[in-house]
């Protein structure tokens, strides 16, 4: 496998560390664990077949969507793929409803009509079971940005590293580039699309450093596995989409640690790969900085995560005892 060299956005996590401060940290550090317990525990639901149709784990990447809407806020336009647990309950929707709505139920947060790759929210534009399916959503929510001349907020997309060679994502990048669009498409890069090496399935990489010199746009590459380094590269790129008012393409490296969705036992991929990996953990370097810092102890983290793995539980009972949709309600909501 040919070794590609990155030029990776540098951040100064000890002195950002400090300027964050424990409150912010330790909110990160909550959401991340939060994150990792509801898929961690859900998957286990669908393993007992409390929760049917597909389920897409976010395990491993949490650092990713927790720095960018902890760096970008919620005042934005979000629209995400079909791993889109993470995102949801970062848009601070009820715990309760998004496992209510993996059981299938009618107190889901779709009314149990969407499953796992349906959460949303008043500023998440859904996710998406279509690979790439909602890129020209990005590109439409920015649209409507310019022309309603919303200062101060931009439209951002996540995909993953498979999406970037599907025609809606260049279809996308194509119009916003052309019409000056506060677009941010976040690529991803988890190393497998499906159970293809990424080096198998896009010819040219760095993947957002080579199609934003295609497109004449400003490219960023952040280690997805450093919650620290990615909250400082969203600031940035926050500021640059505001102040060049054109789109960027952000790769976030990163790693999941299950399949591509709970029915893929990952036989593709090396134990020892997979051990590398989860040596990179981002709550556990995000937790031993701040421990190293002084800013909290081993049993504080331990305290934490005892109390996000309740919240889960408490969710799962709530969605085992939550009714099923009633039949007749089936066709509502449809239009076409």
């Amino acid at each position: 496998m040919t070794k590609i060299e990155y030029n990776m956005f540098e951040s100064d996590n000890g002195k950002l560390l400090k300027k964050l401060g424990v409150d912010h940290l330790k909110a990160a550090l909550t959401k991340m664990l939060l994150i990792r317990n509801f898929d961690t525990r859900s998957e286990a639901a669908y393993q007992q077949g409390k929760i049917g149709g597909f389920f897409h784990s976010t395990v491993g990447q949490e650092a990713v969507g927790t720095a960018a809407v902890d760096a970008l806020g919620l005042d934005h336009w979000y629209s995400t793929t079909y791993r889109c647990h993470g995102l949801a309950i970062l848009h601070e929707e009820p715990i309760n409803e998004l496992m209510a709505e993996l059981y299938g139920r009618s107190t889901g947060n779709a009314g149990g009509r969407g499953g796992s790759m349906h959460f949303y929210s008043d500023k998440l534009l859904g996710g998406f079971g279509i690979v790439g399916g909602h890129l020209p959503v990005v590109a439409g929510a920015a649209f409507s940005i310019k022309y309603q001349k919303q200062e101060g907020k931009i439209s951002i997309g996540f995909l993953g590293d498979g999406a970037s060679v599907q025609g809606t994502f260049h279809e996308s990048l194509n119009l916003a580039t052309l019409w000056d669009l506060p677009a941010v498409y976040v690529i991803e890069n988890n190393q497998w699309g499906m159970g293809t090496a990424v080096s198998r399935a896009v010819c040219n990489q760095p993947i957002a450093e080579s199609f934003a010199k295609a497109y004449g746009v400003d490219s960023y590459t952040l280690n997805g596995m450093d919650y620290l380094n990615c909250y400082a590269g969203f600031k940035q790129i926050l500021a640059d989409v505001l102040k060049k008012k054109k789109p960027v393409i952000v790769e976030v490296l990163t790693e999941r640690y299950k399949g591509h969705s709970v029915s893929d036992p990952g036989l593709y991929r090396s134990k020892e790969d997979l051990e590398n990996a989860m040596k990179r953990d981002s709550i556990h370097k995000l937790a031993a900085e701040m421990i190293a810092a002084k800013m909290i102890k081993q049993e504080q983290v331990d305290e934490i995560n005892k109390a996000q793995k309740k919240i889960v539980i408490d969710a799962m009972k709530f969605a085992d005892e939550s009714p099923f949709p009633d039949p007749m309600s089936l066709e509502e909501g449809v239009y076409a």
